[in-house]
């Protein structure tokens, strides 16, 4: 098959978690002898100065310079618009089986749309999460437009992936006739498995943006209640963001700075990996997320996960109470208190926990992907 992604980030340039998606499919299906493109920003030009590159057989197309991709820690509205106008040109000069576009930040599926009207492809549009109602909360009146514009894209094709069951949910509560399917994200398992610990030893790691979102407030706050039980505990928080400075502030003003550590920003994956291997809980405090990739990285490193139980919060469907992780009101008590269990239970759990993490490994969810694909031609 000739397959085309479409979405503006592009990792190893951009690290989230539907960069590293499209990344990890991309190259699978080029190793299957696929040919694989991928559209996107050109964050590579300033390295190289070219427009077009291979990269793990994958055929990168930069449609224009790097851009800023956020605007008042918000995705920007003038970034996405200018890459839809961008796209058009390139990608009307090829033919495709199939395109694969993400669904965020919208307006690229409408040039995909158009590509597809011509007769040269196949449109497939993959959401890794669906607002509906929640525009109005994060844009306020104005987010009536979010909410037509997404409304719009939804009804561009009737071929549609989501990335979990709670977007599918949320997608058929606005498009009741769909027919999508879930095709999760995952991780290189074998990989995770070859990591040795770190030396750096902690007993809970977070990881991820330092945003509002995120809720980290309420992982420290509930340090200090786990602090009366465990004097020595040590919390680790990878990661960097706006939120940061009034993180450490916090951490101060309840006196437990010296059991955090707020490690920054890790660019080396697999030190990542191992600051994990060497904790014994991972807790995702978000009230917001589209999959949740790090809950089934910590459980392939046998850490049990703690998440919060939030509509808007995909992660939750990953966890399985006792088993591999447990649930918890956005609460520090009840966060705490699922701490402390994790911890007394982490022996225990580990084997659940890397085995629920094994159904995630990339190449069986590109063995599903693959067969999509076909199916759709």
């Amino acid at each position: 098959m000739k397959i085309a992604f479409i979405y503006d980030a592009v990792y190893p340039w951009v690290k989230g978690g539907a960069e590293k998606r499209v990344y990890e499919l991309a190259k699978r299906l080029a190793q299957r002898g696929n040919e694989v493109h991928w559209y996107s920003i050109g964050w590579w030009w300033p390295e190289n100065g070219k427009k077009d590159m291979v990269i793990d057989g994958i055929h990168l197309h930069g449609v224009s310079n790097p851009i800023n991709l956020y605007s008042d820690d918000r995705r920007s509205i003038k970034e996405a618009l200018l890459f839809a106008l961008k796209l058009f040109t390139p990608i009307m000069k090829e033919k495709f089986d199939v395109v694969d576009c993400q669904g965020f930040p919208f307006f690229s599926c409408f040039t995909a749309k158009i590509h597809s009207m011509t007769g040269k492809s196949r449109l497939i549009i993959t959401l890794h999460e669906v607002w509906g109602d929640y525009w109005y909360e994060y844009l306020g009146k104005l987010g009536i437009f979010g909410k037509f514009i997404e409304r719009t894209m939804l009804g561009l094709t009737d071929n549609l992936i989501t990335v979990s069951y709670k977007t599918q949910k949320d997608l058929r509560e606005i498009k009741k006739s769909e027919k999508s399917i879930v095709i999760p994200n995952g991780i290189d398992f074998n990989h995770i498995q070859s990591i040795k610990p770190s030396e750096e030893i902690s007993d809970i790691i977070f990881a991820g943006r330092l945003i509002k979102e995120k809720n980290v407030d309420i992982l420290i706050k509930s340090i200090q209640i786990v602090k009366q039980k465990i004097p020595n505990v040590r919390c680790m928080i990878v990661g960097d963001g706006p939120e940061r400075s009034k993180l450490e502030e916090l951490s101060f003003n309840l006196k437990i700075q010296d059991n955090i550590e707020f490690m920054g920003f890790t660019e080396n994956y697999n030190d990542l990996i191992g600051y994990m291997k060497s904790s014994s809980v991972f807790v995702l405090p978000s009230i917001r997320e589209g999959f949740g990739i790090v809950v089934i990285e910590a459980n392939a490193c046998g850490l049990p996960v703690v998440v919060v139980n939030h509509k808007m919060n995909a992660a939750v469907d990953l966890v399985q109470d006792g088993i591999n992780g447990f649930k918890a009101d956005a609460l520090p008590e009840d966060i705490a208190d699922k701490i402390i269990k994790s911890i007394e239970n982490k022996e225990k759990m580990e084997s659940k926990c890397i085995d629920n993490s094994e159904e995630y490994d990339w190449n069986k969810i590109v063995d599903a992907l693959e067969k999509v694909y076909m199916e759709i031609l």
